[in-house]
């Protein structure tokens, strides 16, 4: 088994009730995130997959869905709260829709890293 990870960065705010002090009002984050696909095969070129390919399915989610927005708005946190595992979530979504679109592969995102801080992450694995 094989796994690539490429990591890219948005804006964004977010409000969160029910969980605690100063979360509770709107606030922003210059989120980090991290995505990992994986795979069994390398193509003829001895690549799993090219990053570039990766790394633009990524971006198609970061940069038009999440960069710079009130993530409470957002249709996909209408009935939900848009916190960090959430986002982590969605973005596995997307990307792996887009990855299924896109390239002639069996590539699956093994997990997503939701950073809101340097130092405080939320991470998503999806089943198998």
């Amino acid at each position: 088994m094989f796994e690539l990870k490429v990591k890219t960065h948005f804006a964004g705010a977010h409000q969160l009730t029910m969980v605690g002090h100063k979360c509770e009002n709107l606030h922003g984050h210059n989120w980090q995130v991290e995505v990992c696909v994986t795979g069994k095969e390398l193509n003829s070129a001895g690549v799993l997959a090219d990053f570039g390919d990766i790394k633009r399915a990524v971006r198609q989610v970061v940069d038009k869905e999440l960069d710079h927005r009130f993530l409470n708005e957002l249709p996909a946190f209408k009935d939900q709260q848009p916190t960090s595992e959430r986002i982590a979530v969605y973005i596995a979504q997307k990307v792996q829709a887009l990855l299924g679109e896109s390239l002639d592969t069996s590539l699956t995102v093994s997990r997503v890293m939701a950073w809101e801080s340097e130092n405080s992450c939320a991470t998503y694995i999806p089943d198998e």
